[in-house]
């Protein structure tokens, strides 16, 4: 099948009907717990688009499904929390700033999720990325939305997206392993594009470690979707798109320096952690994860049913 042919937002809709059915979600029992969908995706791939579409169908005939969205951003530390963390690690990088694994807070995204699991009435966190100069922080619980209450459309979806939605942490063979060739590769290749080999391997070793209970979402997934960048360095181009964008509608936004900065945090884990995303991440029954390749221009070159 071509890339031109691949319609993503209807290979997705019908892999996620397919995956509900499987669940049974329509046996009629309106105490059985929502059906979880994870989706995962490099910064600028096109999740928010994609995560709009799958609600927005999910909610329509034939389907009528109640759904609710969910970022793992929305569960970032507070900004009092992030600086007390960064304080922490003087010397890490990757924790002086939110969005690696250990800077969320999993006790509170362990809570949202069991509550809506049981069908409870539920305020979704929001996370405020502007607050602070662009250092973030999470929006007041007085102002979060609430679901499952009252008058309301029971919640039978919950889709929760995020860039490290479904990342596995590594043992310590292979989180050494990446790292060395990282280095090695740095020190030899005049053209090197990771950032991996920039980071010492106690830094990476505390995100790996962090990843380890973030189990804890991940485990609740009924399905995920994997919109894998066919080359993970499309991120940089995608995010400067995405930027330059904003830029133009807002007449505010990062400059291209400041994207690749930003860009580069995230980047070492892509370089740990997509391969054994690309090989599944869910446990049995097989099945319920899907990966779609997507191309520089980002169209779907494949489709792979894990």
């Amino acid at each position: 099948m071509s890339k031109a042919s691949i319609d993503k937002v209807q290979t997705c809709i019908s892999f996620v009907v397919e995956q509900i059915h499987k669940r049974s979600i329509h046996s009629g029992d309106p105490g059985a717990a929502p059906f979880f969908l994870g989706i995962n995706g490099v910064q600028g791939i096109g999740k928010t688009s994609l995560v709009s579409a799958i609600a927005g169908l999910l909610g329509q005939a034939p389907y009528r499904l109640g759904t609710v969205v969910l970022s793992i951003d929305d569960f970032y530390l507070s900004h009092e929390d992030q600086l007390r963390l960064a304080a922490a690690h003087p010397d890490d990088p990757l924790v002086q700033h939110r969005g690696q694994p250990s800077t969320h807070d999993l006790d509170l995204a362990a809570s949202v999720l069991a509550s809506l699991r049981a069908r409870r009435e539920t305020r979704i966190p929001s996370y405020d990325k502007s607050a602070f100069d662009g250092q973030g922080d999470r929006v007041p619980e007085c102002k979060w939305v609430t679901v499952n209450g009252n008058g309301q459309t029971p919640i039978d979806v919950v889709i929760l997206e995020g860039w490290c939605l479904g990342f596995r942490a590594l043992d310590e063979a292979h989180l050494t392993a990446y790292w060395t060739k990282a280095m090695e590769a740095r020190d030899e290749d005049p053209g090197y594009r990771g950032r991996l080999g920039y980071n010492r391997l106690e830094d990476v070793r505390f995100v790996n470690d962090a990843l380890k209970e973030y189990d804890v979402i991940t485990n609740q997934l009924d399905a995920l979707i994997h919109l894998d960048a066919e080359d993970p360095q499309y991120v940089h181009e995608w995010r400067l798109e995405q930027e330059a964008a904003l830029r133009r509608n807002r007449g505010s936004g990062m400059t291209d320096k400041e994207v690749v900065n930003f860009v580069n945090g995230y980047y070492p884990s892509y370089e740990l952690f997509t391969e054994r995303l690309r090989a599944g991440a869910l446990h049995s029954p097989s099945g319920r994860q899907l990966r779609l390749v997507i191309g520089k221009d980002r169209c779907v070159k494949e489709v792979v049913q894990l």
